[in-house]
């Protein structure tokens, strides 16, 4: 496993990480995330993704008993929660957002679900245009000094909203970001190479990127349609199917079936080349990846050693056939 600095901190995250977002409490139960987890902690990883929303906390609890029954030391592993969207259906207003109220409650609940004392990475899950970011900084400064979160960062933040959030920090003596964890993948990429180029360069934010794999659509297995086992299938993802079914997403299907046989030249299967060409990305801090599996966790983790079969001349082969190169004059 490779181990890079999230961002400018000091914390050390393994290149590619483990996210429970869409199996825990849907597709895996204690025994199937038990095995994942060991696979990957086996092979290095040492950051754990995770969110009040994702089932509704039963993801978070599914974690945290898996946590428990582990027994891994506390200090070599980096667990995440997010705020924003609640634990609950149809939640009161108090429940939801990102105000000192919620922020803060949710981080307690997030804890007792997941059995621990603190969270090494807290995430506001998207920006809340109805509550002051002043309001949310000095929300997660708290929380901080507390001892409850060690870094506090972002999802889905615009970089102007993140540098908002980095000035009022510095204008008040309170805790900046430290992270933002934002969608990227060969088909998704203007934020995280363009957008974001003046936050790494100035603020030093790190990146824990989520869906390198499309939500499917890079692994090839939706070029015959939708195979049954698939998240398409299940009840709360309708709206993945919905963009997998899109003129959009048709052409992500036609122009990974173009990248196949460039995958299988090298040696590789076409999901271990989509995480490869995230990992040469040097501005990703961690790759968050997701299995059904543990046997696809262990395939995923090959990864690691795929990224150097990605020469410059093998980079240049993946961006013809991909055609998704961003704008660099555009932003998202």
């Amino acid at each position: 496993m490779e181990y890079r600095n999230l961002g400018k901190s000091g914390l050390k995250v393994s290149a590619l990480s483990f996210g429970s977002w869409v199996t825990f409490g849907h597709q895996l139960d204690i025994d199937g995330a038990m095995a994942s987890m060991r696979t990957a902690y086996e092979a290095g990883v040492n950051f754990f993704d995770n969110a009040e929303v994702y089932a509704k906390g039963q993801s978070e609890l599914l974690m945290g008993e898996a946590l428990k029954k582990l027994g891994w030391r506390r200090d070599r592993l980096i667990v995440s929660s997010k705020v924003y969207w609640g634990s609950v259906d149809n939640p009161a207003p108090t429940q939801v957002g990102l105000s000192r109220k919620h922020i803060v409650e949710a981080c307690y609940q997030a804890l007792e679900r997941l059995q621990l004392d603190y969270l090494d990475l807290y995430f506001c899950h998207r920006p809340d245009p109805e509550t002051p970011i002043e309001e949310t900084v000095r929300a997660m400064t708290e929380l901080i000094h507390r001892g409850l979160v060690l870094y506090w960062g972002t999802s889905e933040w615009s970089a102007q909203q993140i540098m908002e959030a980095y000035a009022v920090a510095r204008q008040y003596g309170l805790i900046p970001p430290t992270m933002e964890q934002p969608q990227y993948h060969l088909f998704h990429r203007q934020r995280v190479e363009v957008e974001y180029k003046r936050l790494y360069e100035t603020v030093g934010i790190g990146t824990t990127t989520w869906s390198p794999l499309a939500s499917g659509i890079l692994t090839g297995k939706y070029s015959d349609g939708i195979p049954d086992d698939s998240r398409m299938t299940l009840p709360r993802y309708g709206w993945l199917r919905e963009r997998l079914e899109s003129e959009e997403g048709q052409d992500m299907v036609t122009r990974t079936a173009r990248l196949m046989p460039l995958a299988e030249e090298l040696g590789m299967t076409m999901p271990r080349l989509a995480l490869a060409w995230c990992l040469k990305n040097p501005r990703v801090s961690t790759v968050i990846t997701g299995a059904s599996r543990a046997s696809q966790v262990a395939e995923n983790m090959k990864a690691i050693d795929d990224a150097a079969k990605l020469t410059d001349d093998v980079m240049a082969k993946i961006e013809a056939i991909a055609e998704s190169k961003p704008d660099p004059k555009a932003l998202q």
